[in-house]
């Protein structure tokens, strides 16, 4: 049988910005998320079951939320007041709070904590700590950004981020950097192992017993990688690597290169090397913009899988423990997905550069 004609909903410019918003902010609670994408398929079309399916819910809460915004608009996204005792803190009390987290610091440190803040407020510190939760302040966070300068940053990105995409027939796409001085180090002391009621445990202070720089080259749609470890990472070890890879793919495909600016990639010994080999083609990553050259992933789990916790009492032991992380993966690849095009990376930046002009206008 048949439920109720779902209506329809049709949005203006503004609420369809502040939806889109709401539903890929990274810190907007997950109910408000899914609330906006309901509401954003509604508006294209789909119907109350589709819906359901594609958000993994029910269509009795897809119909619920959908009626709602028809009704109300924006302000029927937003919980219904619940029961209980009456809040004892007002929203004055809350907007109080709120900006002296995000417009100003206290007098002996650089960032609020909830107890500093129950102190300067006059509320309780799981009062501030409800607050902060509500609106998504965590003032005790820092995150690093870094702005490429590159001129010809979206060009590189929209001709990598293709590759990824949509690679080219006959042509095989590799990701190519080293990770240099990588440490071959051992605790000072035996390594307590992990037992029940107790994580494993080991010194702070550790012993060097040389370093080794690693080479390696991804294939995009396989996920291998290609591997050598050397005791330095000048143009004359990035050339015997190349000779390397050349030797491990096919020789009737065409050849992509992703990889960086770095002077040992741009020297006459590698520009004479690629000159020679008309098949192999490269594309150089906007610079720091190290995040787009996807070797760059596997650097992170190779570092966090293998060698962070490793305890390796030579350079020797360490190239054995790469060559064996590396061979256990080449068995069992797994390739990495790509999934952002291009025009989302670009309209993603050009907004964080809009929020920092802002907040640079707002500061002068």
């Amino acid at each position: 049988m048949r439920g109720p004609k779902a209506v329809c909903v049709e949005l203006s410019d503004d609420e369809r910005s502040e939806l889109e918003a709401r539903a890929r902010r990274r810190k907007t609670s997950r109910g408000d998320a899914m609330r906006a994408s309901i509401v954003l398929l509604a508006a294209s079309g789909m119907t109350n079951l589709a819906i359901a399916k594609r958000l993994r819910t029910t269509r009795a809460t897809v119909a619920t939320w959908r009626m709602r915004f028809a009704t109300r608009r924006m302000d029927g996204l937003s919980d219904e007041p619940r029961p209980g005792a009456p809040r004892k803190i007002g929203d004055d009390k809350i907007t109080e709070v709120v900006t002296a987290t995000l417009e100003t610091m206290p007098a002996t440190a650089t960032h609020w904590s909830t107890r500093s803040m129950a102190q300067a407020s006059g509320l309780s510190v799981s009062s501030v700590h409800r607050i902060w939760r509500a609106f998504s302040l965590q003032p005790h966070r820092s995150e690093t950004f870094k702005l490429s300068t590159d001129p010809l940053f979206v060009d590189k990105v929209r001709d990598i981020v293709g590759l990824y995409l949509d690679p080219p027939d006959r042509a095989l796409v590799l990701c190519i950097d080293e990770k240099s001085q990588i440490q071959a180090l051992d605790r000072t002391q035996p390594l307590l192992p992990m037992r029940p009621g107790q994580v494993e445990r080991r010194t702070h202070d550790y012993k060097r017993h040389g370093t080794t720089s690693l080479f390696a080259a991804l294939d995009v749609k396989a996920g291998t990688i290609i591997g050598k470890c050397m005791s330095r990472h000048r143009a004359q070890e990035f050339r015997r690597f190349l000779d390397t890879v050349e030797q491990n793919v096919p020789i009737d495909l065409d050849i992509h290169i992703v990889m960086d600016n770095a002077s040992s990639h741009k020297t006459k010994l590698i520009r004479d090397w690629f000159a020679k080999r008309p098949r192999w083609h490269r594309h150089f990553t906007p610079t720091s913009a190290s995040w787009i050259n996807q070797v760059e992933r596997f650097f992170a789990l190779l570092t966090e899988q293998q060698i962070k916790r490793g305890a390796h009492r030579s350079t020797k032991a360490l190239q054995a423990a790469i060559d064996a992380y590396i061979d256990a993966r080449n068995a069992d690849p797994k390739p990495f997905r790509w999934t952002k095009h291009a025009d989302d990376i670009l309209a993603a930046i050009a907004r964080f550069c809009r929020r920092t002009l802002d907040v640079q206008a707002q500061c002068a």
